[in-house]
Order: structure tokens, then C-alpha cells, then sequence
């Protein structure tokens, strides 16, 4: 192989990994759709059918996580390249995640039952964290848009009642993840094309 032959090689090989874009937005549509379903049936729950333990809804958070065990095993297994890109959004995402129950469990301990009244401002300021290093990261401005749109939603929310910052978590999922989730599986859709 001459060395011509050799570099048109390695670029093939590094167009392909930047090809096998592997960010499908399937996660950020299906965690989207569960926290926007989720704190719009406890907001309903509790506001117009006065439901005093709504907030079981958020049960539905167990179901997608051992749903997002699997696909994501599964995934593994199909996948050729494991990206830098990949590790980078994998270990945010892991600790967004360990932040966000840690959170809710400091602010339980430390507040007692009044911990409710700065949970969303603050889980909105957090969402808006590994949302934002996405879109760096791959390069997405609905993602970072998503970010900024949680943070103000955070800022916002300290300026209404206690009672419909649910509506605000349900705005941030749908700016968030939702529409960057169907965005990402537009942009995805069109490399696997080309």
C-alpha cells in the first residue's frame, strides 16, 4: 500500500467515526417526554384534582431508567468506535445524574419537609448543566439554546409561586430535551443518508 493509498485510509476511517454520529436524541426524547409527562401529572394532580400523593407519577422515572439499561446495553453491543465524544456525554450524564438525586437528598435532610420549595428552581439550574456540555460537545445549538432556557426558567422560578414550578420543568423538558431530542434525530437521520 503506498502511503497515497495509506492516508485516504485513515481519512476514510476518520470520516467514518465522525459519520457513525451516535447521538440519535432518543434518550433526550424519551427523558424529556417522562419529566414533561411526569411534573405536568403531578401539577394536574395536585391543582385541579387535588391529589395529595401526585407526586407518585414521578414513579414512571423507574420504568424509564430500566428501559435506558437495556437500550443502552443494547447499544453497546451493536457499536463498532466508542468515541471520545461518547465517554465525554456518557460521564456527564452519569454525573448529572448522581448530582440530581444527591440534591433532592441534601435538601430533604437539610430542610426537612420545606425542601420542596427550592427543589425545582435548583433541579432546573442542574438540568440545564449536562445539557449545555451536550451541545458543546456535539457541536448543538438546540441543546445550549435548551441550557439557557433552563437556567432563566430557574431564575423565573423564584418569582412564582411555589405551586407552578412544575409548569416551568415541563417548559424547560420541552425546550431542553424534547424538541433538541427530535432535532438530533433529524440531524442523525440525515448523515446515516449521506
Amino acid at each position: 500500500m503506498s502511503s497515497a493509498e495509506s492516508l485516504i485510509l485513515i481519512e476514510s476511517m476518520i470520516n467514518k467515526a465522525k459519520n457513525q454520529f451516535s447521538e440519535d436524541g432518543h434518550l433526550y426524547q424519551l427523558w424529556g417526554w417522562v419529566v414533561f409527562i411526569c411534573s405536568l401529572g403531578q401539577y394536574i394532580g395536585m391543582r385541579f384534582l387535588k391529589i395529595q400523593s401526585s407526586y407518585y407519577v414521578w414513579l414512571l422515572t423507574i420504568l424509564a431508567v430500566i428501559y435506558m439499561v437495556f437500550y443502552l446495553s443494547r447499544n453497546k453491543k451493536q457499536r463498532k468506535v466508542v468515541t471520545y465524544t461518547d465517554e465525554v456525554l456518557g460521564a456527564t450524564w452519569i454525573a448529572f445524574s448522581i448530582v440530581l438525586l444527591l440534591t433532592g437528598f441534601i435538601l430533604a435532610q437539610v430542610l426537612g419537609a420545606k425542601f420542596y420549595t427550592v427543589l425545582n428552581p435548583i433541579y432546573l439550574s442542574i438540568y440545564g448543566i449536562p445539557t449545555f456540555i451536550s451541545g458543546v460537545v456535539l457541536k448543538f445549538r438546540p441543546l445550549k439554546t435548551g441550557a439557557v432556557i433552563c437556567w432563566g426558567l430557574a431564575v423565573l422560578s423564584t418569582f412564582i409561586p411555589v405551586a407552578e414550578h412544575l409548569l416551568l420543568i415541563a417548559v424547560a423538558m420541552l425546550f431542553a430535551w424534547i424538541l433538541p431530542g427530535y432535532l438530533l434525530k433529524q440531524r442523525y437521520n440525515n448523515q446515516s443518508v449521506n
